[in-house]
Order: C-alpha cells, then structure tokens, then sequence
C-alpha cells in the first residue's frame, strides 16, 4: 500500500491545527503554551537566579538547564512518572537548542531554569516544548538574539511530510516511516537541533531540511502573534 494520503486528511505539507499562548503560569517568571493538533506542551521559566552548586557556575555566562517530562496521562497507556533517560535526552537537546540563541553572556554565574511538561501526547512531544520554551524565555524577558522554532518533518515511503502524528510515526506499509525532528533559529534558519530516525537518502533529505524553513516559518508566525498578546487557537495549522 503507498502512502498517498495523511490520515487526518492534511496536505502533505501542511501543520496540524495551532495553539499558542504566553502567561499561562502566573507565578514563573515566563511562560507558554504550544499545541500542535493533540500534542499539548507547557513551559515555565524561573529566573536567572544565582547557580548551585556553587562549582558550577561561571563567571563570564550563564546556562539554560531544562528539564522536559510527560505527565503521565499524556498517552493512552499511563507513563512512568518521573525523569527516564529519553526525557533526559530531549531535556539537553532542547537546552542546547535554546542556549544557542540566548545571550548567556548578561547573567554569570547564574541559572535559568526551563520546565516543560507534555500535557497531551500525539509525536512532536519535544518539537512542541521547544516552540513553548522559547516563547516562554521570550515572554520573560530573557535576551535573545532570535528564537527557535521546532517541527518534526517525516519520509513516509517516497513523500516528504510535515508535523507527523504517532499514527504516520507507526506507519508499517512500505518503506516505514522516517520521523526528523528539526530546530532552527528564526532569522538566519540556522539548524540548531537535527535528529533523525530512520533512513533517508541524501538527495530527500535535502528536500526534508527545505520542508522544515516552510514549516518553521509557519510556526514562528504564530509564535509572534502569541508574544503580542493574541490567544492563537487555529482550526486549522495553515495560514
């Protein structure tokens, strides 16, 4: 069978329906919210506030420490609460995607902290933090020399498609499914977080990388319109 239409009846190139929202969390310093179709992230910024232990810190910058967790009621079959090695994964991709864009400079020997939970589970979990992250440090206040935007761009047989769901991540017929998590920084498009499950060859994943700019700037529109004070609840992912 050849993968010739999206289950949900998107285009191959289209998001699923946007949310976006900042100041979600009254008593953090940021917050946001970033929901791609069911997949539903929350993030909280505290700080900067002094580091400790105290061997850590550095006094020409900062650091960004993350942490990103599933509450267990986020998937049809209850997850383990608690840290488990792939949610430590994602926590230090997405602190290395953020710092890549956040002048850590301005607060040595200090700490931010970012927390992110995954309310509701449907793939793109850390695609989904990441985007309500770094609207969330923006909403704080945090300096940014831009932001980032995340989005999970798939290969399913011979299409290329965008903001995959765990239906097409479980894709069996054919080729099987190819899921690309990418994070670039809003203005240069710079890659700052690539991860790649699967197998593509090199000529569609040049295709892939293009496919994630169209879907990123799509992602960082609403992202902007969040930080302006708009309430984004799309029917639908396109624009």
């Amino acid at each position: 069978m050849t993968y010739t239409k999206r289950p949900d009846g998107r285009e191959m190139h289209e998001l699923r329906p946007i949310r976006a929202e900042v100041g979600i969390i009254p008593n953090a310093d940021g917050s946001a919210l970033f929901a791609s179709g069911k997949t539903v992230a929350i993030a909280a910024v505290y700080g900067p506030k002094i580091l400790h232990p105290a061997s850590m810190r550095n006094p020409e910058k900062g650091i960004i420490r993350c942490e990103y967790n599933m509450l267990p009621f986020s998937v049809s079959e209850r997850a383990r609460p608690g840290p488990s090695r792939r949610s430590k994964e994602i926590s230090k991709v997405t602190s290395n995607a953020l710092s890549s864009v956040v002048d850590l400079s301005r607060f040595p020997n200090s700490v931010v902290d970012v927390q992110i939970m995954i309310l509701q589970a449907d793939a793109g979990t850390r695609c989904a933090g990441i985007n309500a992250a770094s609207m969330a440090l923006a909403h704080a206040g945090i300096v940014m020399n831009e932001l980032v935007t995340s989005v999970s761009i798939g290969k399913i047989d011979d299409k290329i498609v965008a903001d995959i769901t765990k239906e097409e991540e479980d894709w069996e017929e054919g080729e099987g499914p190819t899921d690309i998590p990418f994070t670039m920084t809003s203005r240069k498009n710079d890659i700052v977080h690539l991860q790649l499950d699967g197998n593509i060859p090199t000529s569609r994943f040049k295709e892939s990388i293009d496919a994630s700019v169209k879907a990123c700037n799509k992602i960082l529109d609403y992202q902007i319109r969040a930080l302006k004070g708009e309430k984004i609840n799309e029917n639908e992912g396109k624009k």
